[in-house]
This record gives structure tokens, C-alpha cells and sequence, in this order.
């Protein structure tokens, strides 16, 4: 559902309607209505007859409403998710049990994820976390073993990278249970 669309049924406005007081024609709301980004003129026409802000109909988020996840929206305000934190703990927390199979450890968040219902910004980075760390593991590793330095600082290394994603798991389990956001987070999503 578009966020035009979503607003206009709050408002309980039809198209019709909503063309008669915005001006502008029924075929460029549905045009908005299916994925067009409203721009210049439209954009200013459509959020006054809407009495928002044009930023809400700018919004890349498409949102459905759900009985597991409420949507609460006040006009001027950012789109808040009901998060389940303890299930955020969980899914973070479950990386743990799987940090020596990597690709379990990428796995069992992302299932818990689906099976529990919470598709949101701290689960994407807590699976965007471990797909990281998957990846440079195993980058660091081949640079230790070409330095040669032995086998008793290879096992070293080994533990030390298995230490490192234990390390951050466990500090982004304590943010999220103090501070309801992650510690270690990145600055993009790779999911």
C-alpha cells in the first residue's frame, strides 16, 4: 500500500474526492497511488489537501498495517514501528550459538526473524552485522596464515575472531536491552 494511499484512507477520502480538493486529476493520484513519486506542484497540492507535511508523502517506506506491528502516524511525525524488544534480543542472541558455522549464525537470526514477526531496521542490522562479519572473517584469517607466523598464532587468530563477533553480539544485547538500540551498528543495511 502507498503512503498516498494509506493517508487518503485515514482521511477517508476516495480518489474523486481527493482530486476535487487537491486540483489535481484522478489519474496522476493513481499514478501515485502505484509507485509514481509525487514532485513540485502535485507534492505541494496533494499534502495541503491532506493537511501534511510533503516529507510524509516522500517517505521510500511502504507500510502495511498489521495486528503484530501498529503503525502509529500523527501528521508531522516519522513512522513508528512497535518493536517486541525481547524478541530483538533473542534474534541477536541466537548469532551466538552459531558463531563457529558462520553461515548458521546468518541463518538462525534471519528465520527468527520471519517466524517471529519482526522485520524491522534493528533486526536488518543485526543480520547485516553478521553477514559483515562472515565475510571478514575468514579475510582476516587467510591474511594471518599468509604471514606465516605459526601454527600456535594462527589458533590464536582463530580465537580471536570468534572472540570478536562474541564480543559484539554481547555488547549489542546489553545496548538493546538498556538503550533499545544496537551499539555496533553499520551505517547501511545489507538486507
Amino acid at each position: 500500500m502507498s503512503i498516498l494511499k494509506a493517508i487518503r484512507e485515514q482521511k477517508n477520502l476516495t480518489q474523486e474526492e481527493l482530486s476535487e480538493k487537491s486540483k489535481i486529476s484522478i489519474r496522476t493520484i493513481q499514478r501515485i497511488e502505484s509507485g509514481t513519486e509525487p514532485k513540485g506542484h502535485t507534492l505541494r497540492a496533494l499534502a495541503q489537501a491532506l493537511g501534511i507535511q510533503e516529507n510524509v508523502l516522500q517517505d521510500k517506506v511502504v507500510i502495511a498495517e498489521t495486528d503484530q506491528a501498529k503503525i502509529e502516524r500523527k501528521e508531522g511525525e516519522q513512522v513508528r514501528e512497535n518493536i517486541n524488544y525481547s524478541f530483538i534480543k533473542i534474534i541477536n542472541l541466537s548469532s551466538l550459538l552459531f558463531v563457529i558455522v558462520p553461515p548458521f549464525n546468518i541463518l538462525v537470526p534471519l528465520l527468527l526473524t520471519f517466524k517471529m514477526k519482526q522485520k524491522n531496521s534493528l533486526t536488518r542490522q543485526i543480520i547485516s552485522v553478521q553477514i559483515l562479519w562472515t565475510v571478514m572473517a575468514p579475510i582476516v584469517f587467510m591474511l594471518g596464515i599468509f604471514l606465516k607466523p605459526g601454527s600456535e598464532l594462527t589458533l590464536a587468530l582463530i580465537i580471536i575472531i570468534i572472540l570478536s563477533n562474541i564480543f559484539v553480539i554481547l555488547r549489542n544485547a546489553a545496548a538493546i536491552a538498556r538503550d533499545k538500540k544496537m551499539f555496533y551498528r553499520l551505517n547501511f543495511s545489507i538486507i
